[in-house]
């Protein structure tokens, strides 16, 4: 296994003939036999991360002779921007890890192959949900090989002192408790509607759970401006303006520590991860930690998306590397990813063991994950978005005006693209 850092000390003279070697393939591996993968810190301690993909290498060639990989460990910083300059030069990596809203990007570009080759034989193992989000035209473009969650955490101490013995679990519930809350001097939902912070995580679950959506079905014209979204803003600015939301929710950025909910002074946050909770659990004491299903509207969902494995157009080894995807979507690959990084399994046969202590409440959120509606301008849309939404939360506009701003801009960017 290779890191970036080693990467970028190797001289450049060695760097230019790696390049002449490589030529339209993988930058890693210098044979017709070889396959180069570029990875990512799936795995938070570095240390286990290379070990473990390290292992995969070994064990892999093992299994299949004749085929060698190079796994590259890669960044999170800088991903969409190196991996794009990478494919438009005809360098990058045969396999890479991709999020759903990466795939309709690169298709774009015309940087991916289709993968249902791959595992042809073991497609319906997978959940519905993670082989939609990353399947366009009917063609699957990643094979998933872990898969995330969010869902509602709860402050149990809090929801105590208000009285509330059954924690809020839809729209009406929370309305019904911000009064309770307040009057025992603490707030009800978090929310962070800071520009940095991903819609993913507090707007769209919201609007998805009023059972909206943030493009039209041709993905051709905003539709989070319907009625469902302009409900899902009324939730929250009015929430907001009766001191159930923090004020500091303007400056939030999804971050557990050191903010509302992970201080107490919050009772629920409804787009919580299992790391969230677990933190929880050691500053609040186990006690005082409720981990519930995705909040319940029009529709019960929460947001939650699988990783999975893309194949260059421009693979030098084509045949190698649908190997290595279908090895690394087999079971024991789910099982063993998923108890290094604490990932969930995406396949409905396969559970990852695991003894955190609220494993069983996240699995049992996952048939509600929605990983959102791919967009090739999925990232510049929430940018459009967010500040609009801070205008609802301070008065500056309706919620109705907020969106609608927001969707005429998003329009104007959509009809570009054509």
């Amino acid at each position: 296994m290779t890191t970036g850092f080693k990467r970028a000390t190797t001289p450049l003279a060695l760097l230019a003939a790696a390049a002449l070697l490589a030529g339209c393939g993988g930058d890693g591996g210098n044979g017709p036999n070889d396959v180069t993968v570029w990875m990512y810190p799936v795995i938070a301690d570095p240390k286990a991360n290379s070990a473990y993909w390290e292992r995969i290498e070994k064990d892999f060639e093992a299994a299949t002779p004749g085929t060698t990989v190079t796994i590259e460990e890669q960044p999170w910083e800088n991903r969409d921007e190196k991996l794009a300059t990478a494919f438009g030069s005809g360098k990058g990596p045969d396999v890479v890890l991709l999020n759903p809203d990466q795939v309709p990007q690169y298709l774009a570009g015309g940087a991916l192959q289709p993968v249902d080759k791959a595992v042809e034989s073991i497609k319906e193992s997978f959940l519905p949900n993670a082989l939609d989000a990353l399947t366009h035209d009917g063609r699957l473009y990643a094979v998933p090989i872990y898969h995330t969650v969010t869902t509602t955490l709860y402050n149990k101490r809090l929801l105590d002192r208000a009285g509330i013995d059954k924690p809020p679990a839809t729209w009406d519930e929370v309305r019904a408790a911000a009064p309770k809350l307040k009057a025992a001097g603490v707030a009800t939902l978090d929310y962070s509607a800071s520009n940095e912070a991903t819609l993913n995580l507090n707007f769209y679950p919201l609007l998805w759970q009023a059972g909206g959506s943030v493009f039209s079905e041709d993905g051709k014209k905003a539709a989070f401006n319907g009625p469902e979204g302009v409900a899902a803003l009324t939730f929250v600015t009015d929430l907001y303006k009766a001191g159930a939301v923090p004020k500091s929710a303007l400056t939030n950025t999804n971050i557990f520590a050191d903010h509302p909910m992970g201080e107490q002074q919050v009772a629920m946050a409804f787009s919580s991860t299992s790391a969230d909770a677990d933190l929880a659990r050691k500053t609040w004491g186990a006690g005082n930690v409720v981990v519930g299903k995705p909040l319940r509207d029009a529709e019960q969902v929460s947001f939650g998306v699988p990783g999975g494995l893309g194949l260059s157009a421009k693979a030098r080894n084509t045949a190698g590397a649908q190997k290595f995807l279908a090895y690394m979507a087999a079971p024991e690959r789910i099982r063993s990813l998923g108890e290094a990084s604490g990932f969930l399994s995406p396949r409905t046969d396969v559970t990852v063991p695991s003894d955190a202590p609220y494993a069983k409440q996240f699995q049992e959120a996952l048939p509600y994950a929605y990983p959102g509606e791919p967009s090739p301008v999925a990232r510049q849309v929430m940018s459009l978005i967010a500040p609009e939404i801070q205008a609802a939360l301070t008065g500056r506009k309706s919620p109705k005006e907020a969106l609608d701003a927001a969707a005429a801009q998003a329009d104007d960017l959509l009809a570009r693209q054509r």
